[in-house]
């Protein structure tokens, strides 16, 4: 207490001083209706600078949410597109979409409120690429969704782009998938343009390029004709967008093309991805075993 009573006595001027000067200027916007309006003005514009700063600063540490939010909302957007073929047949015959279980983060629609719409056949699990191997002969790719969110080894992934490749191993939290960038990794495709079948494999060496095989030799090819999903399995939905045909060479000793593909997906700045999950995969596949079919590479688990 002594201590403040000194520090008052020894700058009692500038302290007086400074009171004063508060004072005369409480005084003059009071009785001024100019000097009020003037005050306000830039107390406002100065408040108005302070504030959009702070929200600035707010909004760049809430990106992580929000990019969140935007690829939950992305994912029950996208799946509405995969309905089954039951509901295209029907499109009168609407139902509300299955029951999520608490605490998925494809669960929340960025709180809009979800509309009675067809059953999707294929339910998307946002996710977020951890680690992305580019240059190896195998190469996988770590995401940060696991068996709490859903997603099971054999399951497709997509990028907004197209196709990324197929689920491996899964624990808690955490799956790892091998992306089309594998040496294993056959998807099987079609040319859009004419629905000749083939299968895209990965050449070992250019992550921005892959082979179509299996295109035979009559058939008439054109350089930009878009490759996509064949929907002949059950891992990824019919018409996914897998690349374009960037080459073709006729060998004399194959029956087949020699195509390659650019890809559509950009491996180098993979972020964010959906692993595809097909309600009705595991009835397919037991059907078609009990016939005698053996399940590809693609289609086992």
């Amino acid at each position: 207490m002594r201590n403040l009573f000194a520090f008052l006595f020894r700058y009692r001027g500038i302290l007086v001083f400074g009171l004063l000067e508060v004072l005369s200027l409480y005084l003059l916007i009071k009785n001024s209706s100019y000097q009020r309006a003037a005050f306000f003005n830039s107390a406002n514009a100065y408040a108005g600078r302070v504030l959009e700063t702070r929200t600035r600063i707010y909004d760049y540490f809430r990106l992580v949410d929000v990019n969140r939010g935007l690829v939950a909302e992305n994912a029950a957007l996208r799946q509405q597109l995969y309905r089954s073929d039951l509901a295209s047949r029907q499109p009168d015959s609407l139902a509300a979409p299955p029951p999520l279980r608490p605490g998925r983060r494809d669960s929340v629609l960025l709180g809009l409120r979800q509309l009675p719409l067809a059953d999707p056949e294929y339910l998307l699990i946002p996710a977020r690429v951890l680690n992305n191997e580019l240059h190896r002969v195998d190469n996988y790719i770590t995401l940060n969704a696991g068996a709490n969110e859903g997603v099971k080894p054999g399951m497709g992934v997509l990028a907004a782009a197209g196709v990324v490749g197929r689920v491996k191993a899964v624990s808690e939290h955490y799956a790892t998938a091998t992306s089309v960038l594998h040496s294993k990794t056959a998807i099987s495709a079609r040319i859009q343009r004419d629905d000749t079948f083939g299968s895209i494999k990965w050449l070992g060496d250019d992550p921005t390029h892959a082979l179509l095989d299996q295109i035979p030799r009559q058939n008439l090819l054109v350089r930009g004709d878009t490759i996509v999903t064949s929907g002949y399995n059950a891992v990824f939905p019919e018409g996914i967008l897998i690349g374009t045909i960037d080459s073709f060479v006729k060998e004399p000793d194959k029956n087949f093309w020699t195509v390659r593909v650019k890809l559509a997906v950009n491996f180098s700045n993979l972020t964010y991805v959906y692993v595809v999950s097909n309600r009705h995969k595991a009835e397919r596949d037991t059907v078609e075993v009990r016939a005698g079919k053996k399940l590809t590479e693609e289609e086992r688990p």
